[in-house]
């Protein structure tokens, strides 16, 4: 089975394509490296996925259709590049019927064919709306076939699956992101997967003044994002003794505020051990009081590292679309108790100052703080495929 795989940005990238390129080749043979005799090919400027017929099409669609940087794929028909093979190959697919309307699309990479691209699609079209009666129609076809003229062979296919378009993980630098059990952070992960990231996990529990579902879930959401980029690793960290020495030493209405900075703070002190080069939180402007533009920068004034938020310019609804698509949503959508919401106030402020939480922070040993939660955090890998998880305890204690 011969799969045509395409790109969308990629093709862009003028003298550095042959760098974005290769990564894809490989993210393609990381997808599918427990399916044997699996092989990427690139010729002709074009990308070609090969496996033994064996290999159910469900399960080879499900995984391209999680490899960032793929545009949209199809599965071949593989034929001689003759004019006579096309004609009963295009007939083997469209002779069937069961349409009013279709079109016939061709794309040359070797010139030497005699006919022109525009000339065989007249010519293969014609041969089908005499098998079928259907009409042709270039606008809104009800089928269309596609077919490549490479060297050798000629490639058809009817059928294009979309792919999650993007960049190829790799390519965008390596990102540590702040994720909760709600909606919205594994879909501000995702995204920066998407282009091209490399996305480390970090999540916050308050075990054991709550229970453990928020570190399963995180554990559930971290699986589920290995699946787009192949290989996660998740911070599990204890958040309480933060949670309790802000209770005990800062005014309420600044608790979740101040909260915020200090995860910002600890998954800073993380970024080394990772070679980040930026944070990512699920934030989305105006959606919670913590998630004013007052707020937003008062927190991250709290570190230096460039803070990422591809949330911020979304609604819920397409926020929670883009869960759907990610496979996070069912996950997120279980109950949980979330250290945020642990002691929270009232009326939180809704445009605190980086000078007001300083001032607040006067009172805590905020070295003492990171510091612990830092070497206290728990470390744990996942990969697929196959599916694994590497628990490593206490792994970040000096």
């Amino acid at each position: 089975m011969r799969v045509r795989i395409r790109w969308h940005e990629l093709g862009l990238k003028g003298g550095n394509r042959s760098f974005f390129v290769d990564r894809l080749r490989k993210a393609l043979l990381a997808a599918c490296q427990d399916l044997p005799g699996t092989r990427v090919k690139v010729r002709d400027g074009r990308m070609y996925v090969e496996v033994p017929d064996a290999v159910p099409w469900d399960l080879l669609q499900e995984r391209l259709a999680r490899v960032p940087g793929v545009a949209n794929f199809a599965r071949t028909r593989v034929v001689p590049a003759e004019l006579d093979a096309l004609r009963a190959a295009a007939l083997e697919e469209l002779g069937g019927g069961g349409f009013a309307s279709f079109r016939v699309r061709v794309r040359r990479a070797d010139k030497s064919f005699p006919l022109r691209a525009g000339e065989l699609e007249a010519d293969l079209g014609s041969v089908v709306a005499l098998a079928t009666g259907a009409a042709v129609d270039l606008e809104r076809p009800e089928r269309t076939l596609h077919v490549e003229m490479a060297r050798r062979d000629a490639l058809l296919a009817t059928e294009r699956e979309p792919g999650p378009g993007g960049m190829p993980v790799g390519t965008g630098g390596r990102v540590l992101a702040l994720v909760s059990g709600g909606i919205d952070s594994p879909v501000a992960a995702w995204r920066m997967i998407r282009r091209g990231c490399n996305v480390s996990l970090v999540n916050f529990h308050a075990f054991p003044l709550q229970d453990r579902t928020m570190q399963d879930k995180a554990r559930e959401l971290a699986r589920a994002l290995t699946r787009w980029q192949g290989r996660t690793r998740l911070f599990s960290v204890a958040f309480a003794p933060v949670q309790q020495a802000v209770v005990a030493g800062c005014s309420p209405r600044l608790r979740v505020l101040l909260y915020r900075r200090f995860m910002l703070r600890i998954a800073e002190a993380l970024m080394p051990r990772l070679r980040a080069r930026a944070l990512c939180t699920g934030d989305s402007l105006g959606q919670v009081a913590s998630q004013t533009l007052p707020n937003l920068a008062a927190v991250s004034a709290a570190v230096q590292a460039p803070v990422l938020r591809p949330l911020l310019g979304m609604d819920k609804a397409e926020i929670t679309a883009d869960a759907r698509r990610a496979g996070t949503f069912e996950i997120s959508a279980l109950p949980d108790q979330d250290c945020c919401q642990l002691f929270v106030p009232k009326r939180p402020a809704l445009a605190a100052t980086a000078a007001e939480l300083e001032a607040a922070e006067a009172a805590l040993d905020l070295r003492g703080l990171v510091r612990d939660a830092v070497y206290g955090a728990e470390e744990l890998r996942f990969s697929f495929p196959p599916e694994r998880v590497e628990v490593r305890r206490h792994a970040l204690c000096p």
